[in-house]
């Protein structure tokens, strides 16, 4: 009973510990919230009021999404740049995963050393004959380059690698028994087994494309194709002095990603769990 006694207490200690630490991580969130609905002259006024008293809230977001620089377009080139980017690499990923993990063939054990070693280069020092090869081929200045660009994932086939591993080969070899190729093994017994963990990796592409900024600054010129981090950089760049400008842009910046996580956050879970149980 004193041991039951003894644990509650450390399970109350933790929780209110954790309660203070996402207070203090949601704060600076919470904050660009209230100056995005604020006027100027009350963004600084102390103490700090984190509910405004005279509100600007429709006149802000007016000018983030219709002014001169309208978020609409910006938005619909990240949106589409995302999601295609991230079904290709979910595609793409998870067959080479499986063929890396269940398919059997000659120096296919090297052939996987040599494709995961291609991840210890980094990405700035292949950007100069990506930049050429691109010009050469018409793809400088185009969605489609971009979206090629994060399409081929070494950490993604790495990953999904590791939970096809986790597939008992009995489901495999009975498949093959009732005449089903690789390919119909594929999308109706290991595809289904490791959708949590397709999920979570999904999530984790389309959050690394709609925050990419390295990428599109080197490979886009065209303000019309801009992605909402370009768009970001320019908007902060010509509204400096604007901080309910600011606030509300980088607050639209960053609904999308709430969105897919708040959605998608049990497949992340259900990923986690399907990594610790092996077949």
């Amino acid at each position: 009973m004193q041991k039951q006694r003894k644990w509650d207490a450390k399970k109350i200690i933790s929780t209110i510990i954790l309660f203070f630490c996402s207070i203090a991580f949601l704060l600076p969130f919470i904050w660009m919230l209230s100056t995005s609905l604020k006027i100027e002259a009350d963004v600084f006024k102390y103490p700090i009021e984190w509910i405004p008293s005279r509100w600007n809230a429709a006149s802000n977001y007016q000018e983030v999404w219709f002014g001169d620089h309208p978020f609409y377009l910006y938005y619909w080139n990240s949106i589409k740049v995302a999601v295609c980017t991230t079904l290709i690499s979910v595609v793409v990923s998870s067959l080479a995963a499986y063929g890396f993990s269940k398919v059997r063939f000659p120096a296919g054990a090297w052939l996987f050393i040599i494709v995961l070693a291609t991840y210890m280069v980094p990405p700035q020092a292949s950007l100069v004959p990506q930049f050429i090869l691109y010009r050469y081929l018409g793809l400088f200045d185009t969605h489609i380059g971009l979206i090629l660009l994060g399409s081929f994932s070494v950490l993604g086939t790495f990953m999904l690698r590791q939970f096809f591993i986790g597939i008992h080969n009995d489901f495999i070899d009975a498949a093959k028994i009732d005449g089903a190729g690789h390919w119909r093994i594929f999308w109706r017994i290991a595809l289904p087994i490791v959708r949590p963990a397709v999920a979570t990796y999904a999530i984790l592409r389309f959050i690394w494309t709609w925050n990419d900024y390295q990428n599109p600054l080197i490979f886009l010129r065209t303000d019309a194709l801009y992605t909402i981090q370009l768009a970001m950089q320019k908007f902060t760049t010509i509204n400096g002095s604007f901080y309910t400008l600011i606030m509300a842009a980088a607050v639209s910046a960053i609904l999308p990603l709430l969105i897919v996580f708040i959605l998608g956050q049990k497949h992340v879970i259900d990923g986690i769990a399907l990594g610790g149980v092996k077949g």
